[in-house]
């Protein structure tokens, strides 16, 4: 075949970046997602455990100073508000459903705020274990499938024993 050049050195290759970018930019941004994504999960996760710590070692002492209703300070309402305060707005996010095992019991779970009670973090000495069973919803639309309808569901956990109070 004379006269026939498969390419030439001088740059017909002028549509072949484009191309390049075109198959691997979509891979790219995927990756790039979906570590954004796992950071933030991890942030999620560790910001609740750090609530659930600070809301047990403020159980431990006994005090109810945080409940803000005037009258009749409850106690589990004053643990419940330390672990809002320390979840860094998460709390409502991530609707916690609070499990409470006292003196290694079975846990015991509180869906609603209707169903906490005042012996809710056990008495003086009682080793309490306190669980949130929390879920976050997948903010990346390709990253969906690979969780249960769409959601990061996570437990956190602290266990303490009460101080003479």
């Amino acid at each position: 075949m004379a006269g026939a050049r498969l390419s030439s050195p001088a740059g017909n290759d002028r549509g072949s970046a484009t191309l390049e970018f075109a198959l691997v930019a979509p891979v790219f941004l995927f990756v790039l997602m979906a570590a954004m994504e796992m950071g933030i999960l991890f942030w999620v996760n560790l910001s609740m455990q750090h609530a659930v710590r600070e809301g047990a070692r403020y159980a431990v002492t006994g005090q109810k100073n945080l409940d803000q209703s005037q009258d009749g300070a409850q106690r589990y309402r004053a643990v419940l508000q330390a672990i809002q305060d320390a979840s860094m707005g998460l709390y409502r996010k991530v609707a916690p459903v609070i499990s409470v095992g006292i003196n290694g019991g079975t846990l015991q779970s509180y869906g609603s705020a209707s169903l906490y009670g005042g012996a809710m973090f056990g008495g003086p000495g009682d080793v309490v274990v306190l669980r949130l069973d929390c879920t976050w919803p997948i903010l990346t639309p390709l990253m969906q499938p690979f969780f249960e309808g769409g959601k990061y569901r996570f437990s956190v956990a602290a266990t303490m024993r009460n101080e003479a109070f």
